[in-house]
């Protein structure tokens, strides 16, 4: 697949982050840059204020391991799906957006995150972390709800109670330290654990 590259020799590059679907930066590459980027499995830019390629990380560490590329509609843009090594922003953020570039596993693991740091009074996800037993109940009892669900061919009722579950097994996995964002990795390992086509 052919890119088509501006003027200057350019394509704009999208990143994200592939467990989470957060939006990390905008770059820009060339045909070197795309090259080297599939050659190593890790992502290299053009920068244009310094007229050079760079390895995204080869400074600070945080560099980016590549799942896929994608070009768009018209060949002028890429997708770049990737596994970070730390922070996209030379900021020390995970985004050079901000926190709204994020996903819905994002955004749901740092309220549930918040939470487990401040356990606010009447906070039903507090009570949640406090009371294991209860955890597991309710685990339980959004199961069974999906599985009445789907069996009953609800489509509405089925999306809603996915999302209950989905919503319980994120305050679960957060009161033993764990995220939604470490199943998506696991996820998009198994997803990736063939090689696929890129541009």
């Amino acid at each position: 697949m052919e890119i088509k590259w501006d003027d200057r020799g350019l394509a704009p590059a999208v990143v994200i982050n592939a467990s989470t679907g957060e939006v990390l930066t905008l770059a820009y590459m060339n045909a070197e840059a795309l090259e080297k980027t599939r050659a190593t499995g890790e992502t290299w830019f053009w920068s244009r204020s310094r007229k050079a390629l760079w390895h995204k990380g080869a400074t600070s560490g945080n560099t980016q391991r590549v799942a896929s590329i994608a070009a768009d509609c018209d060949l002028d843009a890429l997708l770049v799906r990737v596994i970070p090594n730390g922070p996209a922003c030379h900021l020390g953020t995970s985004s050079c957006f901000g926190a709204e570039a994020g996903g819905i596993l994002t955004i749901l693991d740092d309220v549930l995150e918040s939470r487990a740091t401040k356990l606010p009074d009447k906070s039903y996800t507090t009570t949640l972390l406090r009371d294991e037993n209860l955890r597991i109940k309710k685990l339980g009892e959004e199961c069974a709800e999906l599985i009445l669900a789907l069996s009953k061919e609800n489509p509405e009722g089925s999306v809603n109670e996915a999302a209950d579950l989905i919503f319980h097994i994120g305050v679960s996995l957060r009161a033993k330290g764990l995220k939604l964002s470490d199943v998506a990795s696991v996820l998009l390992a198994r997803h990736y654990s063939k090689p696929s086509s890129q541009p």
